[in-house]
């Protein structure tokens, strides 16, 4: 390990935040965590707001403890985080309020007032991006509508990774990975949709350059290096939507694959070249984001295991804490499919008493509602593996090819139970593996940047000598086909 090359890779999620070190011996890549922090939103009386200070001096505190504590001589730093969610800066560089979380209220109604001003058909047909009230460029309608003077002060609109680069390097720019999640980026053209916006009333000369992922953008500024000891460090834009570095590190060997990057959300796509804006994509609200390589992810985005995030928060509130362990083995002595929801449903979209609005789904659609932990837990599970066949049924048809096995990446491919129900409930084989990929993809990219492999093609084959990997097989599939078909009729999905 003394000869190896290090990079790190800095993985902010929705719900937590960390730094990782890629140790790369030319042979294997290794993975070592030097910090972990919370992240999360901030209520400030009836707004939902994220803490970028704080999230950036937990940036500069894992740089400054990878050297000081772990003696680790850096190559290069890459960052990765949630889609959607943007900054705006005047125009001496400087930060106008606090940027909002993606769940805050304000884009309540705004479906409704973007197609008075332009047709679903029309945004769908610039954007290709599935229609989701959280989306960027409903968030800057909403200040649109309000009349803030926000807009009219800002000179600079930084997505949240590309806000972190720009006080890391001074660089404002926009990697094409996370500016294709705002529904603001025409991945037909590359650029972002400036008809689209003028059309909003969104003024198109706030959204900076457009850079590849893969770009290096210069080293640390000289009062980050300063500050954190970390001297002669190159950052690089890795791919700075997190799906992107995850979908980087599956370990396909074959053309026509799947992915599951399942974690907070459960995101179910397939690596393609040209996006696909067509009806049918448009009609199953699927997804054309930006991919590394000159890639194009079509995929559909899945409220994943955030359902069971919000359970086990009310069940701590009322004294009852829960590890994932004791509710997954609760899960599985439960009894199979006493209850089934539809997860992306409106009352499943905010944070509250989910348990209770579980059982309030069920008894609504005539079903028996669960009681128990272990119970309601279940019926998330396997709620989940049954949209995740919807999901993989209509990509395949929207592609028109077959597509096997499915890889599981991410945190929630550690579940084995819910692995194991989404073979079932898919037919076909699953491999899970790595579960640290978007660490891993934020790695790849680096290390494609700086020359350390030549292609995706050799930083695929590097994880599947590097990380362990399972299989899954399917079992039980008619009792599965038969819960898909009550699944079906309960949802609106079909």
């Amino acid at each position: 390990m003394s000869h190896a090359v290090s990079f790190l890779a800095f993985d902010l999620g929705a719900a937590s935040g960390r730094a990782v070190v890629g140790h790369f011996d030319g042979e294997r890549l290794s993975l070592q965590e030097v910090h972990r922090f919370p992240n999360g939103p901030v209520q400030v009386r009836d707004s939902l707001h994220w803490n970028v200070l704080r999230l950036y001096s937990e940036l500069k505190y894992g740089l400054a403890k990878s050297r000081d504590e772990f003696g680790l001589e850096l190559v290069s730093l890459g960052l990765d985080t949630w889609g959607v969610d943007s900054a705006l800066l005047d125009k001496h560089g400087a930060l106008l309020g606090n940027p909002y979380h993606y769940r805050d209220a304000r884009t309540n109604g705004m479906f409704e007032e973007a197609f008075r001003r332009v047709s679903r058909e029309e945004i769908f047909e610039q954007t290709g991006i599935q229609f989701l009230q959280i989306n960027t460029l409903y968030q800057l309608l909403s200040i649109v509508i309000s009349e803030s003077p926000l807009l009219s002060a800002a000179e600079t609109l930084l997505m949240t990774p590309d806000l972190f680069n720009y006080w890391l390097t001074g660089q404002k720019v926009s990697e094409r990975t996370i500016a294709s999640t705002s529904q603001c980026f025409n991945p037909s053209t590359g650029d972002w949709a400036g008809t689209l916006l003028e059309r909003m009333g969104i003024p198109s000369h706030i959204f900076p350059q457009i850079v590849q992922p893969g770009t290096v953008l210069g080293k640390l500024a000289s009062d980050v290096a300063h500050e954190t000891g970390a001297q002669d460090v190159s950052v690089v834009a890795p791919g700075c939507h997190d799906t992107a570095c995850a979908v980087a590190a599956v370990p396909a060997t074959q053309s026509y694959y799947a992915y599951l990057s399942s974690g907070t959300w459960s995101i179910v796509g397939a690596e393609v070249s040209q996006p696909a804006i067509t009806s049918k994509s448009l009609a199953y609200n699927f997804t054309n984001e930006g991919g590394v390589c000159d890639t194009i992810r079509l995929l559909n985005n899945i409220t994943g295991l955030w359902l069971i995030q919000e359970c086990r928060r009310t069940w701590a509130a009322d004294g009852n804490l829960l590890s994932y362990t004791e509710l997954t083995r609760l899960a599985q002595a439960a009894r199979p499919f006493a209850g089934i929801i539809d997860t992306d449903a409106t009352e499943f979209q905010s944070p509250g008493d989910m348990p209770a609005r579980i059982r309030e789904f069920c008894l609504r659609t005539g079903q028996e509602a669960p009681q128990s932990q272990g119970a309601v837990a279940r019926t998330v599970l396997e709620s989940l593996a049954l949209k995740y066949r919807w999901t993989l049924e209509k990509l395949e048809e929207i592609l028109e090819c077959h597509l096997e096995p499915v890889h599981i990446v991410g945190g929630g491919s550690q579940n084995q139970l819910l692995n194991q129900l989404t073979a079932n409930a898919l037919g076909r084989p699953v491999v899970t593996g790595p579960v640290e990929a978007t660490a891993v993809g934020n790695v790849l990219m680096q290390m494609l940047a700086l020359g350390h492999i030549a292609s995706l093609e050799e930083g695929r084959d590097l994880v599947r000598r590097s990380f362990e990997m399972a299989t899954y097989l399917p079992h039980e599939t008619n009792l599965w086909d038969e819960a898909y078909g009550r699944y079906l009729d309960l949802t609106t999905c079909d």
